[in-house]
Formats: C-alpha cells, structure tokens, sequence
C-alpha cells in the first residue's frame, strides 16, 4: 500500500507540474502557437484550478495516510518533499506569470535614428505630436503591450 501511496504522489506531482508549465510553454511571445496546442493551454488554465485544488487535497490526504503507517524518517522526507512540491505547483498556479511577463513600460529611452538598433525589415508602431516623433519597434511592444510616454509635451499612450 505504501508504493501505491509513493505512485499517487508521483502522478499527482506530474499533473500538477503540468498544469503549470504546459500554458507557459505553449503561450509565449514569437512562438507559432498552433490551434489545438492553444485550446488545450487555454482549457487547462480555465480549469487547472479545480485540478490542483485536487491533487492538493489528494497529496494532503495521501501525507496524512503515509505518515501515520510509516514510520522510518527518510520515507516521511521522501512523503513531505513531494506534498510541498504540490502545493508549490498549486500555489504557483495561481500566479498569472503572464501579468508578470507583459507589464507596460514606463520610461521608454529613445536615441537618434542613426543609432538605433532596429533592422531594417523590423515593424514599428510610430506617432509623431508637437514637431517630435517616436517609433516603439513591435519585438519590445510584444512583451510589455502598453508604453506610457511624453511627446512634444502631451502624455501619450502606445498600444499593441
């Protein structure tokens, strides 16, 4: 009975590790997402909550069990360590690293045309207020989304 515990512990750290790490891997900036890959990263982060809080009171009920008939120290180590690691993965889960990943940028710095490191075939998004322009090149837009700027005096806002 006591592998039997080891084994549920096994799968539901692998779920769990799953859970978080698939919509991670699957949803990144400049990656090709493919249709079905993204429906499944998206269905599991819809539900994955309900998942975890599963193998969160699986891996708590399995501790539970596995320490009261076991009695040697490193097998209760073993029992802990992967309960913590499934309440880590649980918690985890609840952090949108996507919030994280994508935050506005607040103070642009700019240089002159001829020092700027952007290739000749690379997008920008371009604004041009008050006798000044800017271009926000679309590779860093992807990653923040929203600069927050100053032109020619007026606050300006960038979007992408």
């Amino acid at each position: 009975m006591a592998k039997s515990v080891l084994a549920l512990f096994a799968i539901l750290l692998l779920v769990s590790i799953g859970l978080l790490v698939y919509p991670m891997v699957v949803i990144q900036p400049f990656r090709h997402q493919g249709e079905t890959e993204l429906k499944a990263a998206l269905w599991i982060i819809r539900w994955r909550g309900y998942f975890e809080a599963a193998a969160l009171g699986g891996a708590i009920g399995a501790f539970g069990w596995y320490w009261r008939r076991q009695p040697g120290k490193w097998p209760r180590a073993l029992a802990a360590l992967a309960a913590l690691l499934i309440c880590t993965a649980a918690a985890l889960s609840r952090v949108n690293v996507y919030e994280i990943m994508f935050h506005r940028y607040d103070r642009p710095s700019f240089s002159p045309v001829a020092e700027a490191k952007v290739d000749a075939d690379d997008k920008v998004l371009a604004i041009a207020l008050g006798g000044q322009a800017r271009a926000y090149p679309i590779r860093t837009m992807a990653y923040h989304h929203v600069v927050n700027d100053e032109l020619g005096g007026v606050p300006v806002v960038a979007t992408y």
